[in-house]
């Protein structure tokens, strides 16, 4: 019997919360157009777009060969130290002194991805840049960089490019409208964290059900207020 009459005490402050999330909905829709409004000017007006633009090079040159399987494991562990080898210092310094760029090892190493495709013997070197330009001439001059390193430390001959970087026409970020999305989900977040939190703490009596509610009291009548405060105006 206890059980019965706390569910429906929990299914209705359940079906409470509900309406008071319907008779507030302007509020969440009035929020959720703030958020947008305002994640969609913050990302137009402050952040700067950037450009990706990639380039490929194959890692295996016309004098290896893989004729078992020990050769082609250790093909991919290759693949993993040119990785690394891909952000060397002198790959990257070599690309600032050939491209005349205005920037330090450590600013431009941060721009550059270097992956390995999976099950493959290629190196994709993706980089980020606000000049759409000058995203898709350090991309190339990375892949040439790196495929100059390979041949030395491998003392072997240049690996071959795959695909050149070409010039990125859209930017890769920021996401415009991910970024709205974002906004109108916080706002709605926001405004009825906001309801919810003024709806539980306030537990002034508004009506008997109130009464017998909060204070386990029964009433035995209710008297119109409002009803009668105009009733004595009028007389």
């Amino acid at each position: 019997m206890n059980e019965q009459m706390r569910d429906d005490e929990i299914e209705i402050d359940l079906r409470e919360v509900v309406t008071i999330l319907i008779r507030k909905i302007w509020l969440i829709v009035l929020c959720m157009a703030i958020g947008v409004a305002a994640v969609g000017a913050v990302t137009i007006t402050m952040i700067t777009p950037q450009y990706s633009a990639s380039s490929m090079i194959y890692i295996l040159t016309k004098t290896t060969s893989v004729t078992s399987l020990a050769d082609l494991q250790m093909g991919t562990q290759l693949t993993v130290d040119f990785q690394t080898l891909a952000t060397s210092r002198p790959v990257v310094e070599s690309v600032i002194e050939q491209l005349n760029l205005d920037a330090e090892y450590e600013d431009l190493v941060n721009t550059i991805t270097v992956e390995n495709p999976t099950d493959t013997r290629i190196l994709k070197t993706t980089v980020e840049n606000p000049d759409p330009q000058l995203a898709m001439d350090i991309s190339n001059a990375m892949s040439d960089a790196i495929a100059a390193q390979v041949a030395e430390v491998m003392t072997t001959d240049k690996p071959t490019n795959v695909e050149r970087a070409v010039l990125p026409k859209s930017p890769s970020s920021p996401n415009l409208v991910k970024n709205i999305m974002l906004g109108a989900l916080l706002g709605a977040f926001l405004a009825i964290a906001f309801v919810l939190v003024r709806y539980f703490m306030d537990d002034t009596i508004k009506n008997e059900d109130d009464v017998t509610k909060y204070l386990q009291l029964s009433t035995l009548a209710a008297i119109p207020m409002e009803k009668g405060r105009r009733s004595r105006k009028a007389s």
